[in-house]
């Protein structure tokens, strides 16, 4: 009798030890898809990027297309969408997508900046969407006021904000608007006595902005105008280091050391920008605890610059 209840408390210790293992490996082997996954998400993601970069847009829709199957959650692939679809003259389609962007998220700058071009290609105004898009959200219709403004619609701009309820942002801007318009009163001035001044290169606009974002560890400005510049020039490595160093900052090593690599391979013959993205990509693997990876790129860098 007691060597029966031996051999059943054996196999009962066995049976439980054979479910743990089991559960175990199931509950890996879901890691294991889910970071499969989510490298399929990514590898789709950046090589969607780099088609639209070479201007070869309808293999960068169809990547971005794929993207949204793996994760409709993404609303920057709607973002991206619009802005394919706007590059290759389907406007109909990019307004579709760009409203998808904004609805899902409202506070977005660039995702409402993104709108309003497609409804300016198409000759018509934003307000003809005004039941497809919150207008009652605050930072949207002051974000919607910021884009009129700089593209000098004063009389647009001021309409919205006439709608908006008191505030510091709305008396400052109704007063912005009522100076350019009475500047504009009577300057009937001749192009030929006019000097045209040269604009200022918006990349480097761009780079003394990042730098200044840099400068001051403003992580979420940082992150917005990284991605901005790398929408209008994607073959910059220094914006793709500004967002590197963003992404390991806000604590996301793992994005930051794709967007980094990514950068890495568009450095031509500059070895103070190969030194950053080396010390970056270290901090990276760093903090995800690949010590190698991090030694690796830590023994890379050069002395002497």
């Amino acid at each position: 009798m007691r060597m029966f209840r031996g051999c059943l408390l054996v196999c009962f210790s066995l049976s439980v030890l054979v479910i743990s293992e089991t559960r175990a490996q199931e509950e890996n082997n879901a890691s294991l898809y889910l970071e499969a996954y989510t490298d399929e998400f990514q590898n789709a993601f950046f090589e969607a990027l780099k088609q639209k970069s070479i201007e070869n847009y309808d293999k960068a829709i169809n990547l971005f297309l794929e993207c949204k199957k793996l994760d409709e959650t993404k609303n920057v692939v709607d973002f991206q969408l619009a802005d394919c679809y706007l590059s290759n003259k389907q406007f109909v389609l990019a307004q579709a997508s760009a409203l998808v962007a904004i609805n899902s998220d409202p506070d977005n700058y660039w995702y409402l900046n993104k709108l309003v071009e497609v409804m300016d290609k198409q000759f018509s105004s934003i307000k003809s969407l005004e039941n497809e898009i919150p207008m009652d959200h605050q930072q949207l219709t002051e974000n919607l006021v910021l884009i009129l403004f700089k593209q000098k619609k004063y009389e647009e701009a001021k309409s919205i904000l006439k709608e908006m309820r008191s505030s510091q942002f709305k008396d400052t801007y109704m007063r912005k608007i009522s100076d350019s318009l009475k500047q504009n009163i009577g300057t009937d001035i001749s192009l030929d006595e006019k000097t045209i001044e040269k604009s200022e290169d918006p990349m480097e606009i761009y780079k003394r902005e990042l730098e200044i974002l840099l400068d001051e560890n403003d992580v979420i400005s940082l992150i917005n105008t990284s991605e901005a510049a790398l929408e209008e020039y994607p073959n910059q490595p220094f914006f793709y280091y500004s967002k590197g160093v963003a992404l390991n900052s806000s604590g996301n090593p793992k994005e930051a050391i794709m967007v980094l690599e990514m950068g890495l391979d568009l450095i031509l013959e500059d070895l103070e920008m190969e030194n950053k993205f080396y010390k970056e990509l270290a901090n990276g693997y760093s903090l995800i605890g690949n010590s190698s990876k991090a030694n690796m790129y830590l023994s890379k860098i050069k002395s002497g610059l």
